[in-house]
């Protein structure tokens, strides 16, 4: 007698969820990041620069949950540049030209749309360099100009002093900040910024000494509660300090690029060992 053979389950061709999480998380972002316009459309600026924030988040997590898992690809990389210039390149443009360069009519758009299309330039380069020939080892520890998500951190800077100038009640201090002279300047020069060359720390591989690692600690204990108690300072305070740091991140470069340039002309000028008459290496 013989057995029948029951047909053997249908087996679903395509990709595992573990592979689609990371484009997900990244369409999440870009949802966030196109809800700050219609926030700040609605007058709520606050919210809608915390949902730059968060989409912000988003695209540092993506990433490394996609290499985490393995599932990074092509398709991930050119999807994530376009939610990035979504939530970074236009977003934070609309929201400072509808908080505060409005009143000056076309001319108060010129600044948004020098931003954005910087961004776009910036984010183009990016992906250019995906395919280019490979960097000196220390590179890769840099950004080349401003990121896109520290762009708009800093595009937005006028937006959080002057949010926290309203929870004050600091009237003086909320039309200094909001004149749309001084948030068209910082605009531009956040555009220039993210097309230059500047050499800026991308922190992917950032090594903390031992004896700095429970400081470190302990400072982000402390914004993390500045954070919370009181979010629009603690922006302000982020891009200060971004500022700061970028001279230090030139001088880094500088000497990183110093120093790999003396080790090439050792190595150039370093005798060859071997048999003298033969040339033959040992």
């Amino acid at each position: 007698m013989s057995l029948r053979r029951l047909p053997r389950r249908k087996r679903f061709s395509g990709l595992s969820f573990n592979r689609m999480l990371p484009n997900l998380m990244t369409l999440l972002g870009l949802c966030i990041g196109l809800s700050s316009i219609r926030l700040a459309l609605d007058g709520n600026f606050g919210n809608a620069v915390i949902a730059i924030a968060v989409s912000g988040v988003i695209d540092g997590l993506d990433g490394r949950l996609a290499r985490l898992l393995k599932a990074t690809s092509r398709f991930g990389a050119e999807f994530d540049s376009l939610a990035d210039f979504l939530c970074f390149g236009i977003a934070p443009g609309l929201v400072i030209y509808l908080w505060s360069l409005q009143a000056w009519g076309a001319m108060g758009f010129l600044p948004p749309l020098m931003y954005t299309s910087a961004m776009a330039l910036r984010l183009a380069r990016f992906n250019a360099a995906l395919d280019s020939t490979p960097k000196a080892a220390f590179a890769y520890n840099f950004f080349t100009g401003v990121p896109a998500p520290a762009g708009a951190g800093l595009a937005l800077f006028p937006l959080f002093i002057g949010l926290e100038a309203d929870k004050l009640h600091m009237g003086w201090l909320h039309d200094a900040i909001a004149y749309p002279l001084f948030t068209g300047a910082v605009l531009v020069s956040v555009a220039l910024l993210c097309v230059s060359t500047l050499p800026v720390w991308s922190f992917k591989n950032f090594k903390i000494p031992t004896a700095n690692v429970l400081p470190l600690l302990l400072g982000v204990v402390v914004f993390a509660a500045i954070l919370f108690a009181d979010p629009y300072a603690a922006g302000a305070l982020l891009g200060l300090a971004y500022i700061v740091m970028l001279p230090f991140s030139v001088r880094s470069y500088r000497s990183l690029a110093a120093q790999a340039e003396t080790r090439r002309a050792e190595a150039e000028n370093a005798p060859a060992t071997g048999d003298p008459e033969t040339g033959d290496a040992a």
